[in-house]
């Protein structure tokens, strides 16, 4: 039993479990909180499992709620999430200069590349390539508002952008700057490396160093070159749907802006919605229309092996492909001038049933929660329907956007989504797969029998 409890498949499942204990254990201490502030055990809880999972919903102003040492613990929390907990666990075996587990090579490796490579190597770029691109993000921020982006506010925002969490240092998030051209681009850059995946950015640092630093490579992969295509198709056309959809709503432009401004606003959300989290409008000032078409977007999420939520880019690109092989008569799927095998597909079929139960699971509970029936009250009456709806999808997804639901939570409604943005991080596939590990396999199997479908 020992064994299969600490087995490669349910180890990132403790370590992301434990590191969310006691991320809350820290930020439910007083030295934590900011003066005249408490933070509840839920609430801190809540928070630490947001962070981890580099989710960003948060049911306190962090801004106000947290002291400085509160903020670095947060910070700390999101670095941990993104990266990966095995990471870090295999980085510091290494500093250490003690061999690496067997569990811990195997986990990191399924979880960010699908297969074996030097761990050792790996580690050391990728976590070169991180605070890289954090530093340079964070400077680039300070730079140009050092005002309010101080040294530790621009790195905060930095890693929050680039582990795609979402947090921010403002109530409003990010809504100051909704027409600062300079800090949506460098936000938007930084979640866009985030969701890509750490082994296609090791393959662009190869080609950009000509094999010096990165991946050698002397071109991508088709793996790579299939998540930049889906990733690039997502942002460009769900920017422009957000565009043409809040340009036709009258009476709007007040909040959205109009324009290039409600160009760079739609470009941002489409970015953003691929699990970061960020926004520079309010959410509920967005019509039914955008708001759907940005649930579909936090519902693909980025690519494998990223900071990134969702289904993920290649499950998406394989079920497209199964649907279209469907209408054409095709028995095989091809992407990327390579036929997908069967495996893969009944991956991806078992991974969206996943999601949608989850989510029609989760918001039959949110019906019963938050709208008065479980307590028999009619406090949480007005919460619409497809605001509850965009909180489970955000938090299965590890997004972070609200429609202001988010504080309004009763102690069930938050019990739930801390479920869901913990199981959205871990992976629904991942953790089935931890399940099914503890038990005993079945030695025997029943007759076959045709059913009737359709």
């Amino acid at each position: 039993m020992r064994r299969r409890l600490f087995s490669p498949v349910t180890w990132p499942v403790i370590s992301f479990l434990v590191a969310i204990a006691l991320g809350a254990l820290a930020l439910a201490l007083p030295f934590s909180h900011a003066d005249g502030e408490h933070l509840g055990w839920l609430d801190a809880l809540f928070l630490a499992t947001s962070a981890v999972c580099v989710t960003g919903l948060s049911t306190v102003d962090i801004s106000t709620a947290l002291s400085p040492a509160g903020q670095a613990v947060l910070l700390l929390l999101i670095q941990t999430g993104g990266l990966g907990v095995m990471t870090y666990t295999s980085l510091a075996f290494l500093l250490w200069r003690r061999q690496v587990p067997f569990t811990s090579r195997e986990a990191v490796s399924q979880a960010l590349l699908g297969g074996s490579f030097d761990l050792r190597a790996f580690l050391r770029q990728i976590t070169g390539i991180v605070l890289g691109i954090e530093l340079l993000a964070a400077l680039a921020l300070h730079l140009h508002d050092p005002a309010f982006f101080t040294p530790f506010r621009a790195l905060f925002h930095a890693v929050s952008a680039f582990c795609n969490a979402g947090f921010a240092l403002r109530p409003d998030n990010l809504i100051s700057w909704q027409y600062d051209v300079t800090v949506n681009v460098i936000i938007s850059l930084c979640v866009i490396f985030g969701g890509l995946g750490f082994g296609v950015l090791r393959e662009l640092l190869g080609l950009l160093t000509r094999g010096r630093l990165g991946a050698p490579v002397s071109r991508l992969s088709r793996f790579s070159r299939l998540i930049l295509r889906t990733s690039l198709f997502l942002v460009v056309a769900g920017g422009l749907l957000i565009y043409v959809i809040e340009w036709r709503r009258p009476g709007n432009e007040h909040q959205v802006g109009e324009g290039f401004d409600l160009l760079l606003t739609a470009f941002f959300h489409s970015v953003s919605a691929r699990t970061a989290g960020f926004n520079t409008v309010d959410m509920a000032h967005l019509s039914l229309a955008s708001l759907l078409l940005i649930m579909l977007l936090m519902f693909i999420g980025g690519g494998p092996g990223s900071c990134a939520g969702g289904i993920k880019l290649g499950t998406f690109r394989v079920l497209v492909g199964y649907f279209l092989a469907q209408f054409r008569g095709n028995d095989q799927i091809v992407l990327g001038g390579r036929g997908v095998p069967h495996e893969n597909v009944k991956q991806a079929l078992t991974l969206f049933f996943l999601y949608c139960l989850t989510i029609v699971g989760s918001l039959f509970l949110l019906t019963l929660t938050e709208t008065g029936i479980l307590h028999r009250s009619d406090a949480h009456s007005g919460l619409p329907f497809v605001h509850l709806l965009f909180e489970v999808v955000s938090a299965l997804g590890t997004v972070g956007l609200s429609v202001n639901v988010t504080p309004q939570l009763t102690a069930e409604g938050k019990l739930i989504i801390i479920f869901n943005m913990f199981a959205g991080r871990v992976g629904l596939l991942s953790l089935l797969l931890a399940i099914r590990s503890l038990r005993r396999r079945r030695s025997y199997a029943y007759a076959e029998a045709q059913m009737p479908i359709g």
